[in-house]
């Protein structure tokens, strides 16, 4: 699945290319993704103005006048901006045409992503309403993650990839990040003191920011907006590695399941 480095890359290869664009055109082939297209948006976009595109969590927030186009990957959507139109092929379910015939094309085999419609205050939308902190941001830091892990039992990789406390890390960067961090994923989240907290919000946003300049993580069905794999796969160190040396101390990297996910760990690295 994209996580925050991933839309993030998207939102940057897209954005430079449509802002002030105008719609011309949006043709719909598959209306069923995990909730069905509107069935008015071409009639809510025809002739719109795009004014922005930015970012909440994993969705992309396209800006009109009159509202925001509600974007989500899922599991395997992608983004493609189309330099000469070319023939829709069987997951290729909308084109957004645009002024001077720029295609935005979303495909997505698993249909499990999102186009949705907010007429008023995305913020208030119940998709992204109960979003945690952005952890790019400043205000993301070790006090702000320790202030919020007091008293909870939960596992430290459960609670970083909570939505609702920090939004955007998945799988692939909570475990990257609790490596950096040399923090061992099965810690409960009340028990880290401020200090592991101030190293995990740093190792959080230098692993994130590293992502991002290498265009994300290309696992499976994951391409940036110019077709392009994402390089990042080649500076993992732990994610998927169970049972290979650790690239610190060479112990062999363990593999536990916390909270319904694989969680691959040095024991020796991580305390």
């Amino acid at each position: 699945m994209p996580e925050l480095p991933e839309v993030e890359t998207v939102l940057r290869g897209i954005r430079p290319i449509l802002i002030k664009k105008t719609v011309e055109k949006i043709i719909v082939r598959q209306p069923k993704l995990r909730w069905p297209i509107p069935a008015k948006l071409a009639s809510y976009l025809k002739q719109q103005v795009l004014r922005d595109i930015f970012r909440r969590g994993k969705y992309l927030l396209f800006q009109f006048d009159t509202g925001i186009l509600l974007i989500h990957l899922g599991m395997s959507g992608r983004l493609c901006v189309l330099a000469q139109p070319c023939s829709a092929k069987k997951h290729d379910h909308m084109d957004i045409i645009f002024s001077n015939n720029i295609h935005l094309r979303y495909t997505d085999p698993r249909k499990f992503g999102a186009i949705l419609w907010i007429k008023n205050n995305w913020q208030a939308h119940p998709l992204l309403a109960h979003l945690g902190i952005e952890p790019l941001l400043k205000s993301f830091t070790g006090k702000y993650l320790w202030e919020k892990a007091q008293g909870r039992k939960v596992s430290i990789k459960t609670f970083l990839m909570n939505a609702h406390i920090v939004t955007g890390i998945g799988n692939i960067y909570a475990t990257e990040s609790l490596f950096e961090a040399g923090i061992l994923p099965q810690t409960p989240a009340g028990k880290l003191s401020l200090s592991n907290y101030n190293k995990l919000a740093k190792a959080c946003k230098k692993v994130l920011r590293k992502a991002i300049l290498k265009g994300g993580t290309t696992l499976k069905d994951y391409r940036q907006s110019d077709g392009t794999q994402g390089h990042f796969h080649l500076d993992i160190q732990i994610y998927g590695k169970a049972k290979q040396p650790c690239p610190r101390c060479k112990t062999i990297l363990k593999t536990d399941r916390i909270g319904q996910r694989s969680s691959v760990y040095c024991p020796k690295c991580q305390r």
